[in-house]
């Protein structure tokens, strides 16, 4: 495979790329797709099983380790996506989408946990006014470092107009074989 350099990258740092292997790209392709089909097939008896097996009660016996754990696992990933707004770096990406989901799943679990109880207002409250919010406002901005990314990455690929949005967008990696350009395009832009 032939390596290209790119030494104007603003980070200071060399790039190196490879040109993708349409073999080794499909190969890829399948072993994603069965090893999320196999998560799913999993998954649906699993959630079953829980649905009809678990007590109405239990008496969790670490309650504060588990509770002040996932607080920190959230602030961690609150301060990750600080950091990477203030460096202006890519990883604001899955960073912001792992705080929102940490986000959604502790507003559901304090909403949950409350549910019958005096406290439930706040939880609520917490919930539609913090949590969840503060939630979209992440997926939000990263969905725009996502729009804004592809737009220039369509453009050094050298394509026409303005990419598809971004969920008919074919991944970078298969656009950048040669041979696929136009497929890909073509394939985008009429689904």
């Amino acid at each position: 495979m032939s390596e290209q350099s790119n030494p104007t990258a603003t980070t200071g740092t060399t790039v190196k790329a490879f040109p993708p292997d349409s073999l080794t790209l499909r190969r890829r392709h399948r072993r994603a797709v069965g090893q999320l089909a196999l998560c799913v097939f999993v998954l649906v008896p699993w959630t079953v099983y829980l649905a009809v097996s678990l007590p109405d009660r239990f008496e969790a016996r670490y309650w504060p380790m588990v509770w002040v754990g996932f607080d920190v696992m959230l602030l961690v990933s609150l301060v990750g996506a600080g950091v990477a707004v203030w460096l202006r770096r890519q990883v604001l990406v899955p960073v912001s989408f792992v705080a929102a989901t940490l986000l959604v799943c502790d507003a559901w679990f304090d909403v949950s946990l409350s549910w019958g109880r005096g406290d439930v207002w706040g939880s609520i409250a917490s919930a539609v006014l913090v949590e969840l919010p503060l939630a979209f406002l992440l997926v939000m901005r990263a969905r725009r470092v996502l729009k804004i990314s592809a737009r220039l990455a369509w453009q050094r690929l050298g394509l026409a107009g303005e990419p598809p949005p971004l969920y008919k967008l074919p991944l970078f990696v298969t656009l950048a074989s040669s041979s696929s350009i136009h497929v890909d395009f073509k394939e985008a832009k009429d689904a």
